[in-house]
């Protein structure tokens, strides 16, 4: 039987000045993410449109999401084949193309995660499981663009 699991986040725009969007120009992109018992998240648009850019922005979030959906499912798998991962960093990218009617979408997005595992014999499989990883992230799995993984493993 499948499950079902629920999500509840509120994003509250934080950036009238005085005027509302009364024009294009006239308003802040300032917004909190806020989810109870988490902090808040501090968020605006991408600097291209007028955006702040000490603030995570939405195209941001999703990268950052896929990158940490491959690591979770990642991590579950190598745990699951004897694999001991003692480090993990990912230099993620995505690639977004903006259409002429202000419009835009997601053509790919690209992981680089670097591994540590703890002893050469899990070198091979440590590499192996970045696409079962890759097949079973709940993000992946929802976007409809391609995701890929470039990862490079190392010992120690």
């Amino acid at each position: 039987m499948a499950r079902t699991h629920g999500y509840a986040v509120t994003v509250r725009w934080t950036g009238d000045e005085g005027s509302g969007t009364s024009d294009y120009r006239s308003y802040s992109r300032a917004h909190d993410v806020v989810a109870e018992g988490k902090p808040v998240l501090a968020g605006s648009a991408d600097p291209a449109f007028r955006g702040d850019r000490a603030r995570w922005n939405p195209e941001e979030l999703l990268v950052a999401a896929l990158a940490q959906c491959h690591m979770l499912s990642y991590l579950a798998l190598c745990a699951r084949h004897g694999v001991v991962v003692t480090g993990y960093s990912d230099a993620a990218e995505g690639t977004m193309v903006e259409s002429a009617t202000f419009g835009g979408n997601f053509t790919e997005v690209v992981l680089h995660p670097r591994v540590r595992v703890a002893e050469e014999a899990m070198r091979h499989k440590a590499a192996a499981l970045h696409h079962e990883a890759s097949e079973t992230c709940f993000i992946a799995n929802s976007v409809d663009f391609p995701v890929h993984h470039h990862p490079v493993v190392e010992v120690g």
